[in-house]
């Protein structure tokens, strides 16, 4: 695009837009079921997979939070894994209730996938 303004870094790009960039509100949520779809895990793990996503992990306990309330909404079970190297592990297992979520997100991604693609196109 012709007379594109110079930009010097992402905050001058996100100060000029009002925009603040990163993940969608509450991307934790189905990215921690797709995590859990592809196996069951306790929350120190899920905290560790989570960083690709490009979550910088400083509070775990909001992690552990999220996790605790979709265990209460019925998208994830837990179960305690005792072991003899340690303290008890709260493992955490996707529902079907939470399969069917995580179907609803990708499709939601998707389609803004598509949309952000056409707005790309164009620039």
């Amino acid at each position: 695009m012709e007379n594109q303004p110079v930009l010097t870094s992402e905050s001058e790009a996100a100060d000029r837009c009002r925009c603040e960039g990163g993940q969608p509100k509450n991307f934790a949520r189905p990215c921690l079921l797709l995590l859990l779809a592809e196996s069951p895990a306790h929350g120190y793990e899920l905290l560790d997979r989570l960083r690709p996503f490009g979550f910088e992990l400083n509070d775990p306990a909001s992690v552990y939070k999220s996790l605790r309330q979709m265990e209460q909404e019925g998208l994830v079970t837990s179960e305690w894994e005792l072991s003899t190297r340690g303290p008890a592990r709260r493992v955490y297992s996707l529902t079907s209730d939470g399969r069917d979520l995580l179907e609803a997100w990708a499709f939601t991604l998707d389609q803004n996938r598509e949309i952000l693609g056409q707005f790309l196109g164009r620039y």
